[in-house]
C-alpha cells in the first residue's frame, strides 16, 4: 500500500493505492486562503498540517487493514511557496503562497543583481516564484529575515513534520529560481543574489528517491511501520504528470485545477523565459518539461458561482449548457489573481466585457469558461513559439469532469484532449506513484503508465470558427487595459 498526499491551494487530498493501482480510500480537508491586503495570498503551515491529519484520519477510518499496511508515503503540492523557519524549525510568519503578487518590484531588482539568472534558471523572475519573496521579506520585515534559517516549499515543510527531514525534489525545486535547473542543483550565484546561503535549502533529490522515513510518534499515532519511506515526491504538476502517465518526450499535460497549467515534457533543458514559458526539471530523473502557467482556471467557475447567484458549480454548468449554447458574446479576462503566462503581470485583474440588457447568468458563466479557454490558448502559443510541440495532450484536475469546459478547452486550442480514468486524482495519485518506486525501486515507466483512454475530445469546428474571431479581441483588451491594472499607491500595504 502507497499514500499519496497533495497539499493544494483549496484543500488537502490524500489517497491509498494498493500494489495494482487500485484506490483503496481517498479524502480530502478544506484549506482558505488569507488575503489581508492587495495582491497577498497566504496560508498557515499549521492549518496544512491539520488538514493533512484530517485527510490521513478518513483514509484511515476507511480502510483500516489496507492502510496498516502502507509501506511509503509520496508528496506533492502547491509550488512556489515561501516557508520560513528559524535555527529551530519554528515558522516565522504565514507562508507566501504561488499566487501572491506583491513582490513585483523585487523581481527586477533580482535580475538586475543576477544578470545570468534567466540563463541559470530557464525562467524570468516573477512575483509568483519563491526567491522574490524572500527579497520583498528582507525589505519589509527585516527582523523576520534576520532570522530565517531555512526556507521550504508548501509539500517540504509537511515533510519536515512528518519525518524531520529538510529535503525537497527536482521539480519543486525548479520553481524558487534558486535551482540551476539543467545541473539540477542548487545555484550559489541565485542563493547569493537573495542573500541567502546553500544552508538554507534542504537536499535536492529526485522526485523517485526516499528522503527518510516516518517519525517514530507519528508512526505509533498512525499504526504504521516507523520504517515508513517518504518520497521526496513532486511538485503538483510534475506529480500530476506521473499521475497521468505523462512521463515521455512530446506527451503533454493540461492541468484544470485552481490555477492552469500546460505541462510539456522534454529530454532536455529547453529553456524559453521570454514570455513567461517556464523550464523545470521534472520529478522523474534524467527529465525536463517546458509550461506555461495561467494564475486561475477552476477558481474562476469557483469565484463566479456566488457572484451570480447560482446554487453551486454543477448547476451553473448544467444552466450554461441548456440556455448559452452559443459562443458568449461578453469577454471575460480570467485574471483574478494576476497573471504569469504570457503576461508575467501580477497586477493584471479580471474583467467582463461586453455586458448589454441581454447578458444573463448563463452567458455570464459561458464567458468565464471561454475566458480561462482563451488564456490557455495564449499559453499553447508561447509553447509553440518556444518550440513545444505536443504529441498528444492529457487533460486532469477536478474542472476535467465538464465534458462542456472540456469541449470550449479543445476547440480554443485546435488540439484533442484526452481524458483518462482516474483524471480527477491528479497529483495526489502521482505522489502515490512516485512513493511506490522509492519504495519498491521500480522503473517509473513501469509504475508510471498511461491510465486507459476514457474519450477523446475534439475540437468542434464552429467552436474553432468563432473563437478564432473571438481570441484576438480577448488579447487586444489586454493590452488595452494593461495600464490601467496597477495598484493605486493608497491602496498598497
Amino acid at each position: 500500500m502507497y499514500v499519496g498526499i497533495d497539499l493544494g491551494t483549496s484543500s488537502v487530498k490524500a489517497l491509498l493505492v494498493d500494489d495494482s493501482q487500485r484506490i483503496v480510500a481517498e479524502a480530502s480537508a478544506p484549506l482558505t486562503v488569507e488575503r489581508p491586503h492587495p495582491l497577498w495570498s497566504e496560508q498557515l503551515p499549521s492549518a496544512w498540517w491539520a488538514a493533512t491529519e484530517l485527510a490521513i484520519g478518513k483514509i484511515r477510518q476507511a480502510a483500516p487493514t489496507e492502510f496498516a499496511a502502507t509501506k511509503a508515503i509520496g508528496l506533492s503540492g502547491q509550488m512556489h511557496g515561501a516557508t520560513l523557519l528559524d535555527a529551530s524549525h519554528r515558522v516565522l510568519r504565514p507562508a507566501i503562497l504561488w499566487n501572491d503578487g506583491r513582490s513585483g518590484p523585487e523581481c527586477a531588482a533580482l535580475e538586475k543583481r543576477e544578470p545570468r539568472l534567466r540563463a541559470i534558471t530557464g525562467n524570468a523572475a516573477m512575483a509568483g516564484f519563491t526567491a522574490p519573496k524572500l527579497l520583498w521579506v528582507a525589505h519589509h520585515e527585516p527582523e523576520i529575515f534576520a532570522k530565517t534559517a531555512y526556507v521550504l516549499l508548501p509539500k517540504d515543510w509537511l515533510r519536515l513534520t512528518l519525518s524531520g527531514d529538510l529535503a525537497t525534489d527536482m521539480s519543486d525545486a525548479s520553481g524558487t529560481l534558486w535551482l540551476d535547473v539543467a545541473k539540477r542543483d542548487w545555484s550559489p550565484e541565485m542563493l547569493a543574489a537573495t542573500g541567502l546561503s546553500p544552508g538554507a535549502m534542504p537536499r535536492a533529490c529526485e522526485g523517485t528517491q526516499g528522503t527518510g522515513t516516518l517519525r517514530r510518534d507519528l508512526a505509533e499515532a498512525w499504526g504504521l511501520s516507523p520504517k515508513t519511506v517518504i518520497a521526496a515526491g513532486g511538485g503538483d504538476n510534475a506529480a500530476g504528470a506521473a499521475g497521468a502517465g505523462v512521463i515521455h518526450p512530446g506527451q503533454g499535460l493540461l492541468s484544470l485545477g485552481t490555477s492552469g497549467v500546460l505541462f510539456l515534457v522534454t529530454d532536455r533543458f529547453s529553456p524559453s523565459p521570454a514570455r513567461g514559458v517556464h523550464a523545470f526539471c521534472h520529478c522523474i530523473p534524467n527529465l525536463w518539461h517546458q509550461m506555461s502557467v495561467i494564475l486561475s482556471a477552476a477558481s474562476c467557475l469557483s469565484w463566479v458561482v456566488p457572484v451570480v447567484g447560482a446554487r453551486d458549480e454543477a448547476s451553473l454548468l448544467a444552466e450554461v449548457e441548456k440556455e448559452a449554447t452559443a459562443p458568449a458574446k461578453e469577454i471575460f479576462l480570467p485574471y483574478l489573481s494576476g497573471e504569469r503566462t504570457p503576461h508575467n503581470d501580477p497586477e493584471a485583474r479580471g474583467v467582463f466585457f461586453g455586458l448589454t440588457h441581454e447578458t444573463t447568468r448563463a452567458t455570464l458563466a459561458r464567458a468565464v469558461l471561454e475566458g480561462v479557454a482563451f488564456a490557455f490558448a495564449d499559453g499553447l502559443s508561447v509553447l509553440r513559439e518556444a518550440g513545444g510541440v505536443p504529441r498528444e495532450i492529457t487533460v486532469i484536475g477536478g474542472g476535467s469532469r465538464s465534458p462542456l469546459w472540456a469541449k470550449i478547452i479543445a476547440s480554443a486550442l485546435g488540439h484533442p484532449l484526452l481524458v483518462r480514468e482516474r483524471a480527477e486524482l491528479g497529483p495526489a495519485f502521482g505522489a502515490a506513484r512516485l512513493a511506490r518506486i522509492a519504495a519498491a525501486g521500480e522503473s517509473p515507466s513501469d509504475v508510471c503508465v498511461a491510465p486507459p483512454v476514457v474519450r477523446a475530445i475534439e475540437p468542434d469546428a464552429a467552436l474553432a470558427a468563432a473563437y478564432a474571431e473571438t481570441i484576438p479581441r480577448y488579447r487586444d483588451l489586454y493590452v488595452r487595459l494593461r495600464g490601467a491594472f496597477a495598484t493605486p499607491p493608497s491602496q498598497k500595504a
